[in-house]
C-alpha cells in the first residue's frame, strides 16, 4: 500500500468545479450556509458521492455522511471531512478542500480495489463558518452534543430567518441517526504563513487554540450633534472605539499565542449628524492555555467597567462561544506524521490558531488534522490560494493516515 497515491488532477478539478458555485469576481466564493449556493454545493457533493458508490445520509442539522462499506460493518467508521459553506468573501479551499480530499481518498480506494476493515466516511458539516448563523461549528457541535438540535434550529440570521426554516427550504433537514466515529481526520489549508515561510509541505497539527467569543452592546444616548456639548455626551461609538483598542491591548499583552479580534461593528442610528446611541460589536479571544484565556476575559471585563465610567455608557458582554484549547489524539497525529515522512514530504508539528470541526469531533472520537500551505497565509479571503502539488501531497498523507486507522481487509494489523 505504500505506493498508493491519489489522483491529483481529479482532486484539483473537483475543487475547481465546486468553486464555480458561488464564484466571486476575484476568484473566491460566497457560499453562505443554508443558502441556494450551499444547496447547490451539497447537491453536487451528493451526486459525486453516489457516483463513487457511497451511501449518503443526512442528519437533522443537515450534516452529510457519505459511507464506503468496510469488511466489518460492526466497526465504527473512519471519517474524513470538513465543510462546504464559506465566509461572505471566502476562498476556494477553506473547508472545501477537506471534503474533496476525503472524497478523493475514497475514489482512490475504489480505483485500487482496496477493501478496508472499518467503513470509511466523508462528512460535510453544516455551518462551520458561522457567517450567517451562530454558533460556529454548528453541525459538528450538534453531532457531538455541544448544542441541541432544537436550540440551533431556532437561531436566526440578521433577517429573522431561522436555521430550521432555512434547512427545510433547501431540503437538507434529514433524519439520519447519530452514530459513533472510530476516528476523524480533517485536511485543511493552514490559514497562516508558517508552512510557506519554512518551506514545509505538511503541517502535523497538534491541536488548536481555545476560543471565547462575545457579542457586545455599547449603549449610550443618541442626540443631536450640534446642540449637545462634548462633556455631556453619552457617545456609544466613542465607548466602542475605546473598547476595540482594549481588545487589541489585551491580546498583545498576554502570552501563549494570544489573539484578539473585533470583526463586526454596527452603529445606530448611523446618521451623519446624530451622536451614536448604540453600537453592537464582537470580540474573538484565542489562546493556547485555558488559564491565560480566562485571564484575558477577566481583564476585558475590568476594561469595560473603566470605559463605562469614563464615557458614561453601558457595556453588555454576552459570551456566545467557548471552546477549550484542543489537543488531538496522539495515535492519529502519529499516523499523520508517519505518512508525511514515508511519502517524503517536508513536515513540521504545528498548532492551529483557527477553530475547525475536528475540535468538536475530538470530544467524542479520536481526531487529527493535516495542514498544507496557502499563499501568504491568506484565508477567509477571495484571494486564498494553494498549489495543486501541495493539495495532492496533503491528500496523499490523509489517504495513508486514514487507511492506517481503518485497516486493510485481509492484511495483518501490523502490516495495515
Amino acid at each position: 500500500m505504500n505506493d498508493l497515491r491519489i489522483d491529483g488532477k481529479r482532486l484539483w478539478q473537483s475543487l475547481m468545479d465546486l468553486a464555480q458555485i458561488g464564484a466571486t469576481p476575484k476568484g473566491g466564493v460566497r457560499r453562505l450556509t443554508l443558502t441556494d449556493e450551499d444547496r447547490r454545493a451539497r447537491d453536487l457533493f451528493c451526486q459525486w458521492a453516489r457516483e463513487a458508490g457511497l451511501a449518503v445520509e443526512v442528519d437533522g442539522i443537515g450534516n452529510l455522511f457519505a459511507r464506503r462499506a468496510g469488511a466489518d460493518p460492526s466497526l465504527a467508521p473512519v471519517a474524513m471531512g470538513s465543510h462546504l459553506d464559506s465566509q461572505p468573501s471566502g476562498g476556494k479551499f477553506d473547508g472545501a478542500y477537506g471534503v474533496m480530499a476525503g472524497l478523493e481518498v475514497l475514489r482512490t480506494l475504489n480505483d485500487a480495489g482496496v477493501r478496508t476493515r472499518a467503513p470509511m466516511e466523508v462528512v460535510s458539516w453544516t455551518n462551520e463558518e458561522g457567517s450567517r448563523f451562530t454558533p460556529v461549528m454548528m453541525g459538528s457541535g450538534v453531532f457531538c452534543g455541544v448544542f441541541t438540535l432544537e436550540h440551533v434550529r431556532a437561531q436566526k440570521d440578521l433577517e429573522g430567518v431561522t436555521v430550521g426554516d432555512a434547512l427545510d427550504r433547501i431540503g437538507y433537514a434529514g433524519s439520519a441517526r447519530a452514530h459513533k466515529l472510530g476516528a476523524y481526520f480533517e485536511a485543511h489549508i493552514e490559514q497562516g504563513p508558517v508552512l510557506e515561510n519554512e518551506g514545509k509541505t505538511i503541517g502535523v497539527v497538534q491541536g488548536t487554540l481555545g476560543q471565547r467569543w462575545y457579542d457586545v452592546a455599547v449603549i449610550g444616548q443618541d442626540a443631536h450633534a450640534g446642540p449637545t456639548p462634548m462633556e455631556l455626551r453619552q457617545d456609544a461609538l466613542i465607548g466602542a472605539s475605546r473598547f476595540v483598542l482594549e481588545v487589541n491591548r489585551i491580546a498583545r499583552q498576554f502570552p501563549d499565542y494570544a489573539r484578539g479580534t473585533v470583526g463586526f461593528l454596527q452603529v445606530k442610528p448611523n446618521s451623519r449628524n446624530v451622536i451614536p446611541g448604540e453600537v453592537r460589536t464582537s470580540v474573538d479571544f484565542r489562546n493556547a492555555k485555558a488559564a491565560t484565556l480566562d485571564a484575558m476575559c477577566e481583564e476585558l471585563g475590568r476594561a469595560a467597567k473603566r470605559i463605562e465610567a469614563e464615557c458614561r455608557v453601558t457595556i453588555e458582554l454576552r459570551e456566545i462561544v467557548h471552546f477549550e484549547a484542543c489537543a488531538f489524539d496522539p495515535v492519529l497525529v502519529g499516523h499523520v506524521r508517519a505518512a508525511a515522512a514515508a511519502l517524503g514530504h517536508a513536515h513540521r508539528d504545528i498548532v492551529s490558531g483557527a477553530g475547525h470541526d475536528a475540535v468538536s469531533i475530538a470530544r467524542v472520537a479520536p481526531a487529527a488534522m493535516v495542514f498544507v500551505p496557502c499563499a501568504g497565509g491568506l484565508s477567509h479571503n477571495e484571494l486564498e490560494s494553494a498549489t495543486p502539488a501541495d493539495l495532492a501531497a496533503g491528500c496523499d498523507v490523509l489517504l495513508h493516515a486514514a487507511l492506517k486507522a481503518a485497516g486493510v481487509a485481509g492484511a495483518s494489523r501490523a502490516a495495515a
